[in-house]
Order: structure tokens, then C-alpha cells, then sequence
């Protein structure tokens, strides 16, 4: 049977009659509605799995009527104009940005906090012309911080919009309940394709729930215990194509609770649609990496374009020659021979090697950033430390082996946040890794005072090596630190084996091209420029800094610095002796900021029946 049209939301209250943002939102259907134990955050054994059923009717055209069942009792719950579950939204942005001092809202749970709301506060400053964004990398946007620490930052639907033609969905987990309504432009887009990684049960419930139009794919997974992992987005235009990459699973506390990365760029479509040979790096390696994922190939006729085939194939139709950056992406196999250094970490290292880097980066230390460790040994730390070590220094040497630091959030980090535990979901690494004798001298903290995300537990991964406030390179990608996402060296280091998809983005400080800020979406002259190298291009070389950046006059006038976002502060400062770094299959009877305990149910899922 079909589940009715959803017509609202019963939204959670804190005593002080706010938004609880760490309980989501439970999706209201037209018809008898089941809440109980299955959907929300209790396990209290007195709550039932039916605990109230919820009749929802329109009456009319916009009044809506809500009626509790309870037992045998029958009574009237509310009745409000469906209009007003809309304005719901509004009152709760008002109220955030209404919030002056954040470091309060935590005062009685958190009583070392300050540092967190500190002086610093680098993002207020990070405003990035447009045409420059693809040169670095947003956060995104957090329910419940200060406007200030939001600067720049994105949500869903300020990246999915415009007349999309066609749009590629890359995910592992995709809430198709919350994100209809989230991005309400997908619905309107006439071709969707959604390459996903779910179980069978979740499949089952898009495909009853999708639109017509859209596509499931879940690609071969050919080596056990493996995922499609990536987290990416294509969007094609009349004008040409936009390609984000980000770390956000298409569920609601994902874009709206945790520290978040995204990066993205629009290419316009090729001059000569018949040159299809060999395009520039990006080109190559984005189309590789989409012939690994095996979509069925659908057909769509494009009204300004004409009629395709959407294949990998189709995307070298687009101009990607102005790429601010180098896809670093994992498919699962055993790969030998020239396959062996294109992809993993194995085309990390490959990359590096043919870059040079300042003097200031030989033996500078590496960070490994990211929230769900794998099980690790000590010859595959090194294994991977060697990659990540690549690059020449200006006098032709190698940079040197780099000393890496993990940054992991502890168990206070978590149960302090703006989750409380239900953030340690996300960060799900049994004790048995993480508890390992050799990852203790990696270990250091969580804190992100410059961008205001302190309790805004990470979901992003990063991977640098930094001197100071200065970055060698930058990578944001979907690879938590495990050989199953970076793949581990077999048969005397001629064989890479990987378990699972992963996609992310290299920033390098390289001379780039620098283009008119080409757009797909913009009105103006910048969506028109055609492509190929435009006469106002220019040619400058780069230098990569984290907010904290304070200038230096070593550094060549000519040089162009290019901000990124790094969430957390470098050098990052070790545990303490008391920090205890957060396993999700430990229990932890001290309450966190909403008076719960750990183990605790947390429902990701809009859907009552998921």
C-alpha cells in the first residue's frame, strides 16, 4: 500500500518551549501516524513501540487537524493552518540569530569551555568572492551557533539549485524521506540518478517512496566488508556542469548538526562536442572513477543540447581545464600495474611526487582527521605516512618522512556537544580499535575556537601537512583512516588492495589558471563565457593558509593566498592524561547536556518505518 502525502512535522521542545535540534524532526503523514519507541530517543521500556497513533487530516485547504490516540482514549491534540508549520522554520532562524553569546547555552555542562568561544574567531573574516570559491573548500551550515560562525557556509539547498537538467547523487546513506522536502529543487529536476550504499531494507523504502523519474544504483562491491562511501554531486546545466564533493550523508543531522566540508566547481561544456580524447587531469580521473560505479545507462534529450547517452563517458563533454584542484578517489579491487598508483593512497603519493613545496615543509608534521578508525597496525601506519610524506622540496630532496597526528574527539568532547551522546553515532569506532597500544602517541584534540564548532562534532575528513598556519597540501574526502577506504600494499608492495569507494579533493599551492568565474547558475556574462582559455586569464601561484594565518613578509607579493577553512586549530595540542578518546560500544553513565546516557537509541531516518 502507498504511504500517504506527508503534510507536517511534530517538532521536539525543549521545557524552555525551543527547538530540541538533537531529536529530529518525526514526519507527520496524512491518515494514522504510529510514535513511540521505535522513533524517538528513549528506551524507557514504559514507552511502547504504538505508544500514541496521530490521525492527521486536511480539513479543507489549509487547516490541519491532529487527533492523539492514546489507549482507548480519543481527544484533540491541536488544530493549526498548515501554513504555520513553515513559519515553524523562520521562528526557529530568528531565535538562533538571536543568540549573542553561545559559550552560555553550555555553561552548566560545560566548565572549561571558553576557550571555544574565544576572540579569534577567524571565520568571521573568511568572505570569498565568488569567483574564487572553487580555490578552496565551505563549511557547512550548523542549527544552533552564532551567525558569525556560519560565515560562508552552505546548506543543501544553496548548492542544488538553478534549472537542473540532470543530477547525480553519490552517497552511503540517503534519508529520501528528509531530503525531498530539504532540497525541494530536486523535485522539479527531470533526470535523477542516486548512486547510494544502502542495505536492502532502506533501498526497499526508496524505491517505494521516490519519484517516478529517479534512478537507483548500488554499485559492485567486489571485495567483502567494503561500502560505496563517496559522497559527491553532478549537476548538469544548459550551461555546463557543476561537481561538488563533500562528506555529508543525505540525512538530516548531517547537514545540519555536524562539522562538515564541501567543495565545489561549475565547467562549461566543450566548444567541440566531438573532442572526446584525451582531456586534463581532472577530466581523466573523474571519468575513471565514474566507470568504476557501473550505472546503468540511461538516455535523456537535453533541450539546448540534444539527445545523450548518460554514461561516464557523457562528462568529458565538459571543460574542466580551469580544475582548482586534483580528485584523489578509491575503488574497491586489487590493483597491479599501471592501476597500482591511480587510486588510494598509493594516488595520493603519486600526486605528491610530482609536486614541489617550500623548504618550510621538510619533516613538517602530518594530520589525520577523520570519524571512524579501522583496524590498524603499525607497518600500515607507515605504509600510509610514506604517501602522505611525498613531494620534493625546492632544492630537488624529499621532503622527509612527516610525524602524523590524529585528531579524534573524546568522550567529554561528546557528550558535551550540541548532540550530547547521540553525536557519538557518527563516530562509530569499537573500542577495540581505538583503544590499540600504538595509536596512543597520535592522539590530540578536537578544537575548532576559529570556526565557532567546538560542539559541533566532526563528520568532515582532512588530511594536511602544515608548518605554522601554512598547508603543503590539503585533501577534504569522504576516507575515514582505515586500509578499507585507502586501500594496504600486498605481494612485496606490488599489489594495492581496496575494499570501498571513497572520493575526495586535493588542494595543492600550484600556479592555476584563474578564469573569468565561470557559473551555471549565475545571470550574467559568467554563465556565458565560452570555454577554452579566455584572454583574461592569468597564471599566479598559490599559497595555502588556515584562517589563523597572520601573514609573513617572506612570503612574494605575487603569491595569492588562498584561505581554507580548517576547522580545527594546528598545531593540534595531545590528550591529556585524563582524555579519553570516544569508542561507541563503551558505556558512559555520566549524563550529557540533555541528561542522557550512553548506550541511547538515535533515529537518522525521517521515516517512522525505517
Amino acid at each position: 500500500m502507498a504511504k500517504s502525502s506527508q503534510i507536517g512535522f511534530l517538532i521536539p521542545l525543549k521545557p524552555n518551549l525551543d527547538e530540541d535540534e538533537s531529536i529530529p524532526k518525526i514526519p507527520i503523514f496524512e491518515g494514522p501516524n504510529l510514535v513511540g519507541r521505535n522513533n524517538l530517543p528513549l528506551l524507557d521500556k514504559r514507552l511502547s513501540r504504538k505508544h500514541i497513533t496521530l490521525t492527521a487530516t486536511i480539513n479543507g485547504s489549509t487547516d490541519l487537524l491532529v487527533y492523539a490516540k492514546v489507549g482507548d482514549g480519543n481527544r484533540m491534540l491541536q488544530k493549526r493552518r498548515a501554513d504555520e508549520i513553515n513559519e515553524g522554520e523562520e521562528l526557529h532562524k530568528k531565535r538562533v540569530s538571536a543568540v549573542k553569546d553561545e559559550s552560555a547555552r553550555y555553561s552548566d555542562s560545560v566548565k572549561d569551555d571558553s576557550s571555544c568561544w574565544s576572540s579569534l574567531e577567524g571565520i568571521r573574516d573568511f568572505k570569498v568572492p565568488k569567483e574564487k570559491l572553487p580555490l578552496t573548500f565551505r563549511l557547512l551550515r550548523v542549527k544552533g551557533l552564532p551567525a558569525w560562525a556560519n560565515t560562508s557556509s552552505v546548506s543543501i539547498d544553496d548548492i542544488i539549485q538553478g534549472d537542473i537538467l540532470i543530477a547525480v547523487l553519490s552517497n552511503y546513506m540517503v534519508d529520501i524521506d528528509w531530503l525531498l522536502p530539504a532540497c525541494s529543487t530536486l523535485k522539479k529536476v527531470p533526470n535523477v540518478l542516486v548512486i547510494h550504499g544502502e542495505g536492502d531494507r532502506t533501498v526497499n523504502h526508496m524505491k517505494r517512496n521516490k519519484p517516478a523519474n529517479w534512478i537507483l544504483h548500488k554499485p559492485p562491491l567486489p571485495i567483502s566488508y567494503g561500502t560505496h562511501h563517496s559522497k559527491a554531486m553532478l549537476l548538469v546545466y544548459a550551461q555546463g556542469v557543476r561537481v561538488i564533493i563533500h562528506t555529508a550523508n543525505l540525512i538530516y543531522v548531517d547537514w545540519n548538526n555536524k562539522s562538515q566540508g564541501l567543495w565545489m566547481q561549475d565547467f562549461p561544456w566543450k566548444k567541440d562536442q566531438s573532442d572526446h580524447g584525451k582531456g586534463c587531469g581532472f577530466e581523466t580521473d573523474l571519468v575513471d572513477y565514474l566507470s568504476a560505479l557501473k550505472w546503468p545507462e540511461f538516455k535523456v534529450n537535453l533541450p539546448t543540447h540534444g539527445s545523450f547517452k548518460i554514461n561516464p563517458s557523457f562528462f568529458k563533454s565538459f571543460d574542466y581545464s580551469s580544475a582548482a584542484v586534483r580528485l584523489i578517489a578509491s575503488v574497491p579491487g586489487y590493483h597491479t600495474g599501471e592501476n597500482l598508483n591511480k587510486w588510494g593512497h598509493m594516488k595520493l603519493r603519486n600526486v605528491l611526487q610530482e609536486c614541489t613545496f617550500d623548504k618550510e615543509f621538510q619533516k613538517s608534521p602530518l594530520v589525520y582527521q577523520f570519524s571512524s578508525l579501522g583496524s590498524l597496525d603499525d607497518k600500515w601506519m607507515a605504509e600510509l605516512a610514506s604517501s602522505m610524506s611525498s613531494g620534493l622540496s625546492e632544492d630537488k630532496t624529499p621532503l622527509g618522512l612527516g610525524i602524523p597526528q590524529i585528531i579524534w574527539p573524546t568522550v567529554e568532547d561528546v557528550r558535551c556537544s550540541l548532540e550530547g551522546y547521540a553525536a557519538g553515532n557518527a563516530i562509530p569506532s569499537p573500542q577495540k580499535n581505538v583503544e590499540k597500544e600504538l595509536l596512543k602517541k597520535y592522539w590530540a584534540k578536537w578544537k575548532a575556537s576559529d570556526t565557532g564548532r567546538c560542539h559541533a562534532m566532526p563528520h568532515i575528513k582532512t588530511y594536511t601537512r602544515y608548518s605554522g598556519q601554512s598547508l603543503a597540501w590539503f585533501l577534504l574526502t569522504s576516507a575515514n583512516l582505515s586500509k578499507a577506504a585507502w586501500g594496504a600494499l600486498q605481494k612485496n608492495n606490488s599489489q594495492l588492495m581496496i575494499r570501498s569507494y571513497e572520493l575526495g579533493v586535493l588542494f595543492l599551492p600550484s600556479v592555476v589558471k584563474r578564469d573569468s568565474g565561470f557559473s551555471c547558475t549565475d545571470r550574467g556574462n559568467t554563465s556565458e563565457r565560452k570555454s577554452g582559455s579566455s584572454k583574461d586569464s592569468t597564471a599566479q601561484k598559490t599559497k595555502l593558509v588556515t584562517l589563523s594565518w597572520q601573514g609573513s613578509g617572506n612570503v612574494d607579493s605575487s603569491t595569492e593566498i588562498i584561505l581554507l577553512p580548517v576547522p580545527y586549530e594546528l598545531p593540534p595540542k595531545p590528550y591529556s592524561s585524563e582524555d579519553v578518546p570516544w569508542s561507541w560500544d563503551r558505556r558512559y553513565s555520566k549524563k550529557d547536556i540533555y541528561g542522557q546516557v550512553w548506550p541511547r537509541h538515535v533515529q537518522l531516518y525521517a521515516s517512522l518505518d525505517l
